[in-house]
């Protein structure tokens, strides 16, 4: 998981655009846009992130920063 990737995709692209590409990489299709990882599941795991985050930003009013901050809080309680 690259935080700066992430950061990209949401202020790139929106939550719409996120869910073709996730819908193309899980299709084995074509990507409407270049998303960077290591392989496919890292990323997917950026284009959930980002839109987790801007699902957040929006449900409850929050800037990146904190809404990236609790996505990261989220993941840390997932895997300890």
């Amino acid at each position: 998981m690259k935080i700066p990737e992430i950061k990209r995709l949401v202020t790139t692209y929106t939550l719409d655009a996120l869910e073709k590409a996730e819908l193309a990489l899980i299709q084995e299709e074509a990507m409407p846009f270049e998303v960077h990882g290591e392989d496919d599941g890292e990323v997917l795991t950026h284009i959930l992130a980002a839109k987790w985050i801007l699902e957040d930003m929006e449900s409850n009013g929050r800037e990146l920063k904190e809404s990236l901050r609790a996505y990261s809080q989220k993941v840390r309680n997932s895997i300890s």
